[in-house]
């Protein structure tokens, strides 16, 4: 599966993906031998392949002929391409979608190579040992696209409220691969009316820009009425329409008022949950079922949003939480690093293709509030700041809808909080600090209204929690006992709630996910326990306390 609705009725297009491939270690003991998998795939959940670190080949043929397009949501850490025996292409980072395009392809029976390596090295500044799982694989989809001489690569549409009503700028690139003359593009805007443009011979490639005004009344997109709207494209010639593009939106405003998040004019209150991809069964390639099942039980509990740490998540995902109405934070793939980490000379422009990859395939997606970077990186150093300002610019130059922030666990030496919209901070009181939750909070929030940057805007806590073993209950109260993350989750959230100018919180975490074994941290189990549920999706005790206070709390601020 790829996404979770049609986006194309012209373009051939088959899924190579969610069928059997042969994988193959390149080294180790099982070199050479090979094994049926489906995929998507992590090969740390293959019986002997649990912790094991390197390259695997995964192959596959398909049938094509002329022109084609192979399309990865996603391969850990890096991957090569090839196809029959020929490099055609690579890429850095498993949680952004790449593509490769193949030109005048005989017609017949083709080898598809595609070497995964989830090693950790110098030339991997964003993979690196850390409080999450690091997989192998083919973890996310993969399509086969059938192309004539020219095609849409996408079609974006940012909705803009105005006093007037609502309007839609879209933004189509469309791609040649060989002649092509005549062209005209037709973009369609469900609700607001159909525009045709005449794309001029000779060029590479064009990008077009239309502004839409809706033409009726809409339905604003919001957790309460996720209604969703249709963008498509049409490629035309003299014979008519030879490619198309479909995409979704939704017609709803995230804006920056003082202290307030603004959802379509009303203050927003968020009730989210960190949430890695990760599962004891799947790893990071979680099919559709159990992303849902993910989504549910957020839901049981009264949330309303999803931090999506620390990665760009899978679009299926995304999809969901579109026709959910489920808030998200997005950001781009960098945890815990510190300065020597970010002066990684792979570092700056590793992070910011993955800004632009991210962006670029999820603008779309109405679910999406906030953009976030650098979770927990050196921003209190000035080099640190050049690179979260870096980052923040680069945003800002791709999408100007959607406010910025980064979630920062340094306390009272962040330097970074004049630079987005949004003030975020990692604390842990009552775990990895003893004092209580409402008095450590209210210090941190005089501290940034009175000597940081961040003084007047909307402030978050993107982490809070306490770590339980799943069955390990006592009347001691000790740390890792289920009776005490649920007492420190009720003190940590009515500490939250209570804060006057706090627009909401995430709870680290969800669920519990395993972590590299490399990084490790004294963490139990090798596991980060701080889940509401294991990681097999098993109630703890602190689910009935969030859901308590998650449910009596409603979705916007009086």
């Amino acid at each position: 599966m790829i996404r979770t609705f049609c986006t194309n009725k012209i373009r051939e297009t088959e899924e190579l993906s969610s069928s059997l491939w042969g994988f193959s270690p390149v080294d180790g003991e099982h070199a050479g031998e090979i094994y049926p998998v489906m995929v998507p795939c992590c090969w740390e959940n293959l019986p002997g392949f649990s912790a094991w670190r390197g390259v695997g080949c995964f192959t596959r043929y398909f049938q094509a002929e002329g022109n084609v397009r192979l399309i990865f949501k996603g391969v850990s850490h890096t991957a090569e391409i090839y196809v029959d025996g020929d490099f055609v292409g690579s890429h850095y980072n498993a949680f952004t979608p790449f593509f490769i395009e193949l030109t005048d392809l005989e017609a017949g029976t083709h080898k598809l190579e595609v070497y995964a390596d989830n090693r950790f090295s110098e030339e991997s500044a964003l993979h690196v040992p850390n409080d999450y799982m690091s997989y192998g694989g083919i973890t996310r989809g993969v399509v086969l696209e059938s192309l004539e001489n020219a095609y849409i690569d996408y079609v974006h549409a940012v909705p803009k409220k105005t006093s007037d009503g609502w309007s839609v700028e879209v933004e189509a690139r469309v791609r040649s691969l060989g002649t092509v003359r005549g062209l005209k593009l037709e973009l369609e805007v469900e609700g607001c009316g159909v525009q045709i443009v005449p794309l001029a011979d000779g060029n590479k490639e064009w990008t077009v820009r239309r502004v839409f005004e809706a033409s009726e009344p809409v339905a604003e997109w919001c957790p309460e009425n996720p209604k969703l709207y249709n963008v498509t494209a049409l490629l035309e010639d003299e014979e008519g329409a030879f490619d198309d593009l479909r995409d979704r939106f939704g017609f709803r405003e995230i804006r920056v008022e003082g202290k307030d998040i603004l959802l379509n004019g009303k203050k927003l209150f968020i009730k989210g949950f960190c949430r890695h991809e990760d599962h004891p069964m799947f790893g990071c390639a979680l099919p559709v079922s159990a992303m849902e099942q993910d989504l549910q039980i957020a839901v049981d509990l009264g949330a309303n949003a999803i931090r999506t740490s620390h990665y760009p998540n899978d679009e299926i995902f995304l999809d969901l939480c579109d026709e959910q109405g489920i808030l998200v934070w997005e950001e781009n793939h960098a945890r815990g690093l510190s300065l020597e980490q970010m002066q990684n000379p792979h570092f700056e422009e590793q992070a910011e293709t993955c800004i632009r990859e991210m962006i670029t395939a999820h603008i779309n997606h109405p679910s999406i509030l906030i953009w976030g970077i650098l979770n927990e990186c050196a921003s209190e150093t000035e080099y640190g700041y050049e690179c979260y300002r870096k980052q923040y610019e680069l945003i800002r130059s791709l999408d100007t809808s959607r406010p910025r922030s980064s979630a920062s666990c340094k306390f009272k030496t962040d330097l970074c909080f004049g630079l987005p919209e949004i003030v975020s901070y990692n604390i842990y009181p009552q775990w990895y600090h003893d004092a209580p939750a409402a008095e450590y909070l209210s210090d941190l929030y005089d501290w940034v209204q009175n000597e940081s940057e961040g003084a007047g805007k909307p402030f978050l806590i993107t982490e809070i929690g306490a770590g339980a073993i799943y069955g390990y209950r006592t009347p001691t109260l000790c740390k890792w006992s289920e009776e005490y993350q649920a007492k420190a989750l009720r003190d940590q959230i009515q500490a939250v709630f209570g804060q006057e100018g706090c627009s909401g919180i995430f709870i680290w975490q969800l669920t519990d996910v395993r972590i590299s074994q490399e990084w490790f941290a004294n963490r139990p189990r090798t596991m980060n326990n701080k889940g509401i549920v294991d990681e097999y999706r098993r109630r703890k005790l602190s689910y009935e306390v969030v859901k308590e206070l998650y449910r009596g709390h409603g979705n916007y601020r009086e």
